[in-house]
């Protein structure tokens, strides 16, 4: 089968399409015929070293397709099924092995592209809302990169829970896709400071909770945005990690909390799988959530899709086509 591997870490340029062989499942695991990939910056940092891991790897932590083959002991799918998984290294290729378990049925009425753009960041944006901060009516979230694939979901997530939503993006074209999932108030970071502009729109209060995709360059801003006793939840990188600091910082700004989390310890259990997964497809299918697709490519595509994403200049859900 083709897959694309890294054999040293790096930029786009390490990304190989190799041909291997077809893997086979063992005792508990399903193989899967993969029909969508998704492309997350979780792959860039597997991909750039910034999470170790063996090489040579496969990269992909989500994808969508048919049971192709099951190993002993497995109950949870059959041969045929419609799946969907994430957080499982090796979603760009033709087939993956994946733990039964670890596969949520994809409904009629939901195809599989959109099964696979939903998956990591649709449960993403669930744990988010309904766990790290559980929001409630009447509080104010900031969302940062609101246009983006988390943010867009995140949005329209964080709305079904009564939250009023200011969000930040760097276009007036993103600022329209957030407002029409929902958003309330829309920040242009390239043309105003986001920490002030919470501040105004606000009236000086701040916001109860600060979901945080971007790490480097918004982080001390928005330790800034919160209220006392707000919460600062850091759950991705793109701008590069956030430096040490004193958490001293935390008290002096308002007895702050600040968490950094990240799904696979949101999917301890089968059951919390299919309480996010499935919570997702039926918004889906009743038409209350909806995903974005962005671009489609294919796995010799893999790098562009890499430096399409690495660009924050796309809006919604980057896929590689096997």
């Amino acid at each position: 089968m083709r897959a694309i591997r890294v054999h040293e870490h790096g930029g786009p340029e390490v990304l190989r399409l190799d041909d291997i062989p077809v893997p086979e499942p063992g005792p508990g695991e399903a193989r899967v015929r993969i029909a969508a990939a998704g492309v997350n910056f979780i792959d860039i940092y597997h991909r750039s070293g910034q999470y170790k891991g063996a090489l040579p790897m496969t990269l992909g932590m989500e994808a969508a397709g048919v049971v192709d083959a099951v190993g002993p002991d497995v109950n949870d799918v059959r041969v045929g099924d419609r799946v969907v998984y994430a957080m499982r290294q090796g979603a760009y290729a033709e087939y993956a092995i994946v733990p039964a378990a670890m596969l949520a049925p994809v409904p009629e009425g939901v195809d599989l592209q959109q099964a696979a753009a939903v998956m990591l960041q649709g449960m993403t944006a669930h744990y988010l809302a309904y766990s790290t901060y559980p929001l409630r009516q009447g509080d104010v979230a900031l969302i940062h990169a609101a246009a983006g694939g988390v943010g867009l979901l995140l949005v329209q997530i964080a709305k079904r829970c009564g939250a009023r939503v200011i969000g930040t993006v760097s276009t007036e074209e993103k600022a329209a896709l957030a407002r029409a999932a929902g958003a309330d108030d829309m920040i242009l970071y390239t043309q105003e400071d986001f920490s002030a502009a919470v501040r105004r729109l606000t009236d000086g209060a701040g916001v109860h909770v600060v979901y945080d995709s971007v790490g480097k360059t918004t982080f001390e801003g928005s330790l800034n945005c919160l209220r006392p006793r707000g919460y600062m939840v850091l759950f991705g990188q793109s701008s590069g990690a956030v430096p040490p600091f004193d958490p001293q910082v935390l008290n002096a700004k308002g007895s702050l909390f600040l968490t950094r989390p990240s799904l696979g310890h949101y999917l301890l259990t089968r059951d919390e799988l299919l309480w996010r997964a499935g919570d997702l497809f039926k918004w889906m299918a009743a038409g209350e959530l909806k995903v974005r697709i962005d671009s489609t490519y294919s796995l010799e595509q893999a790098a562009e899709a890499h430096r399409a994403l690495a660009s924050r200049a796309t809006s919604g859900k980057l896929l590689l086509l096997p």
